[in-house]
C-alpha cells in the first residue's frame, strides 16, 4: 500500500542523530514539537537492499510527520529506498551529503558527495522516478575540504535543484574529511549563517533550510527571517524543553511545565517496557529535561540507575523530577 502525505512543513525540523533518533526519541520529541517534522536516524542504502528492512522503516503513525534519511551512492539502491520510504508512510525522503565519519567517507557517502553533483543528481532523479509524490531533499554542509567556495556550493545546488530537488537543509559549517573527528566537525569549521542565507537569497525559487548550533526559540526566529525553516540536532536531545520553546514561538503553541512533557510521555513508557523494552532505552531521552535548572543532576542520575535497578518503575521517574521546576 501507498500513502500519500502532504508536503511536511520544515519550518521546524529535529534532526537524524546517529545513536539517538531512535523511534523512542521521536516519540517524546513529538510530545515536545507536535508540529516539527522529525527524522530517523540516517539509514545506509545497503541495509535496505540487502538487510532487513522492516526494522529500519519501522515506526509508529504517532511519530508523523516523519522523514526517512538515508546514506548512499548507489542511484539503483536510493529507488528502492524511495519506494519502501513511499509505501512505509514517510513523508520525505533524504539524501545525506554531509556526513564527515570516516566509515561514511569509506563507503563513499556522505559529505563526500558534495564532490560529485552528477551523482547525486543522478540519485534524485532515480528516487523521484520510483516515487513521484515522495519529496527527495538533500541535507548537505557548505563544502568538504578545499571545495568549500560559493561558487561551489552554488554549482552543487544547482546542479541538484536541476534534478528535481526543491528543498535543502544545509549545515552552517563546511566538514573536514581528513583530520577531524564527526564530534568536531559539528564545532571546530566556523559556522557561516551568512553562506546558507546567501544560498535562498540566490535560489529564491528552492526551500533552503538552515543546521548549525541553533539552540533557542530567539535564534530560531532570527534564522527565520533570511531562510525557510530551522533544523535543531544536539540541542534537541540536550536541552530537550527547547525544541518546546521552539514550537512555541513558530507554531503559537503553549509551553507546558516539564513534568507535564514526561508524564505524556509515560503511557508509552508504560507500553513499551510492558514488551521487555529496557527502561533506560527511553529514560535516556529525558536526560536533558532539565537542563540547567535545579535538580537537574539528580534527576539524570536517577534516570541513569534505571540500567541497573530493575525495581524501578515509569511512574517513579515521574515522582522523580524536581519539584521546584516539575
Amino acid at each position: 500500500m501507498s500513502f500519500v502525505n502532504p508536503e511536511p512543513d520544515r519550518r521546524l525540523c529535529i534532526a537524524p542523530m546517529l545513536d539517538i533518533s531512535d523511534r523512542h526519541f521521536r516519540r517524546f520529541a513529538r510530545i515536545l514539537a507536535p508540529h516539527a517534522l522529525l527524522y530517523t536516524e540516517m539509514v545506509p542504502t545497503p541495509a535496505l537492499s540487502h538487510g532487513h528492512p522492516e526494522g529500519f522503516l519501522f515506526h509508529a503513525p504517532e511519530e508523523r510527520p516523519l522523514a526517512l534519511q538515508i546514506g548512499g551512492s548507489s542511484p539503483e539502491e536510493a529507488a528502492l529506498a524511495a519506494r519502501m520510504a513511499a509505501n512505509a508512510g514517510f513523508c520525505e525522503i533524504n539524501l545525506n551529503c554531509g556526513c564527515p565519519s570516516r566509515r561514511v567517507h569509506c563507503g563513499n557517502f556522505g559529505a563526500c558527495l558534495m564532490k560529485e553533483p552528477r551523482r547525486v543528481a543522478d540519485i534524485i532523479i532515480t528516487m523521484k522516478a520510483v516515487a513521484p509524490n515522495l519529496p527527495a531533499t538533500v541535507k548537505c554542509r557548505l563544502g568538504v575540504d578545499d571545495h568549500d567556495s560559493e561558487e561551489h556550493l552554488f554549482s552543487f545546488i544547482r546542479a541538484v535543484a536541476e534534478a528535481g530537488c526543491k528543498t535543502f537543509i544545509i549545515h552552517a559549517r563546511k566538514a573536514h574529511l581528513k583530520n577531524m573527528t564527526p564530534a568536531q566537525n559539528r564545532a571546530v569549521p566556523t559556522l557561516r549563517y551568512h553562506a546558507v542565507h546567501a544560498v535562498k537569497k540566490a535560489f529564491p525559487q528552492l526551500e533552503i533550510i538552515i543546521n548549525g548550533d541553533i539552540r533557542t526559540s530567539e535564534g530560531a526566529l532570527a534564522q527565520m527571517e533570511h531562510v525557510d525553516g530551522v533544523m535543531v540536532g544536539r540541542a534537541a536531545y540536550e536541552n530537550p524543553i527547547a525544541i518546546a520553546e521552539m514550537e512555541s514561538a513558530i507554531f503559537s503553541t503553549s509551553v507546558l511545565r516539564r513534568k507535564e512533557y514526561v508524564a505524556a510521555f509515560l503511557p508509552y513508557i508504560e507500553e513499551e517496557t510492558a514488551k521487555g523494552t529496557p527502561l533506560f532505552a527511553l529514560a535516556r531521552h529525558m536526560m536533558g529535561l532539565y537542563s540547567g535548572q535545579a535538580g537537574a543532576r539528580a534527576f539524570r542520575q536517577f534516570l541513569a540507575s534505571t540500567v541497573q535497578n530493575h525495581g524501578i518503575t515509569p511512574k517513579d521517574i515521574l515522582d522523580a523530577c524536581p519539584a521546584s521546576h516539575s
